[in-house]
């Protein structure tokens, strides 16, 4: 693998669907600290947790300091311009990997095999077959900051990616993930209250079973999913 990454986590705690849910308690941590240790050990570059200069994000920002990352308030809903800005202190880096706070099992290796098809000559990749809430984006640092410079409809700048994934000259990789970790009809997402109670329970019975569920592999989650939903799809 070829060249250096920085891992952005975008937060915000002004969430239209689930105000708040990124400070949400998981048996007893944020759910924000879950991503944010889980992109830490992934181990790929630095992490900066990209939110807000609204007041409210403020705890999002000691947070991360608290935890060692990097922190930096941009425009609310211009995500877009918030990981251009990051992208633009990082010059260091070749590749830019996107994660999101509403992901609190993102799957601990998935920036690694996204990089690795991103230095096979891919301008941006992601992955296939994961669980809803376990992967990751990654783009070239400079295809992002052509986005920010190109894209102007509210939904390219809002979700940071669109604009990447449909220009016609970004050539793009969708690898099929690892078999042991191929999910897809799970939900390990949060964006409703539902979604929230689901995850706590996953998280406190990776807690019963002696798991610390901050740092809980992908394929242990998946599978005390199954055994809560009962074997059935989630």
């Amino acid at each position: 693998m070829t060249g250096r990454a920085v891992v952005v986590l975008q937060a915000r705690m002004g969430s239209q669907r689930l105000p708040g849910k990124v400070m949400a308690a998981l048996a007893g941590h944020p759910l924000v600290e879950y991503c944010l240790l889980r992109l830490l050990a992934a181990d790929v570059g630095p992490v900066v947790l990209a939110t807000t200069t609204q007041a409210d994000d403020g705890v999002l920002v000691d947070l991360a300091i608290d935890m060692g990352v990097e922190a930096f308030g941009g425009p609310s809903h211009d995500v877009l311009a918030r990981f251009a800005a990051v992208a633009e202190r990082h010059r260091e880096a070749t590749y830019v990997i996107r994660a999101t706070a509403d992901n609190p099992f993102v799957d601990i290796d998935a920036p690694t095999r996204v990089l690795k098809a991103l230095s096979a000559g891919a301008d941006y990749a992601v992955e296939e077959g994961l669980p809803m809430g376990a992967a990751v984006e990654g783009i070239r640092r400079d295809v992002l900051l052509r986005a920010q410079r190109q894209a102007t409809s509210p939904y390219d700048r809002e979700h940071v990616t669109p604009w990447a994934r449909q220009h016609a000259d970004v050539v793009r990789a969708q690898p099929l993930a690892p078999a042991d970790v191929r999910a897809a009809d799970l939900r390990l997402t949060v964006d409703t209250p539902a979604d929230l109670a689901c995850v706590r329970l996953i998280a406190e019975g990776l807690a019963e079973a002696g798991i610390d569920p901050r740092l809980a592999p992908l394929r242990d989650v998946i599978a005390l999913a199954r055994r809560l939903s009962g074997g059935a799809s989630a």
